[in-house]
């Protein structure tokens, strides 16, 4: 019985890197521009606690951010631009809508959606659309189910 064998790289021979390589300098600079944004947001509370299921995932040459509720598209680009306009890593913005707005962060298309927004105005006038971690951290308030603490320590 006959083998094919086929031929093997040399160990000294450079590894060809591809376009979708995760360790590409454009993969790279794809990964800084996803968490320059997500540091923006990160820092408006108003943004994450209005949210519900924030989600994204990477295109081919971009990034899809998606949530629920919560401010428009609109003004979630116009608060990305705020912030890094002045560091230079805004280079264009298309005009967005109240569902879709486009930015390119570093080069890096970053394609907003909004399902069923509110608006910021809207969000802040609702009392009971914002989710305050101080209140879900209060341990002097009982409610009827424990704590996730207390699962933990036995309580």
């Amino acid at each position: 019985m006959r083998r094919k064998h086929a031929l093997r790289p040399s160990r000294d021979a450079p590894v060809p890197r591809t376009r979708d390589d995760d360790l590409s300098v454009e993969a790279a600079r794809r990964y800084e521009a996803l968490g320059r944004v997500m540091a923006v947001l990160s820092g408006e509370a108003d943004f994450i606690e209005s949210c519900r299921d924030l989600t994204w995932w990477r295109g081919y040459d971009s990034w899809h951010l998606e949530w629920r509720d919560g401010p428009f598209a609109s003004e979630v680009a116009a608060l990305l631009r705020e912030h890094l306009e002045e560091a230079g890593l805004v280079t264009a913005a298309a005009p967005g809508n109240d569902a879709c707005a486009v930015l390119e962060v570093m080069g890096v298309r970053v394609e907003l959606r909004a399902i069923d927004p509110m608006g910021r105005a809207r969000v802040r006038q609702r009392p009971d659309s914002f989710w305050r971690l101080a209140e879900a951290l209060d341990t002097t308030r009982r409610t009827n189910t424990r704590h996730p603490w207390e699962t933990l320590l036995g309580g």
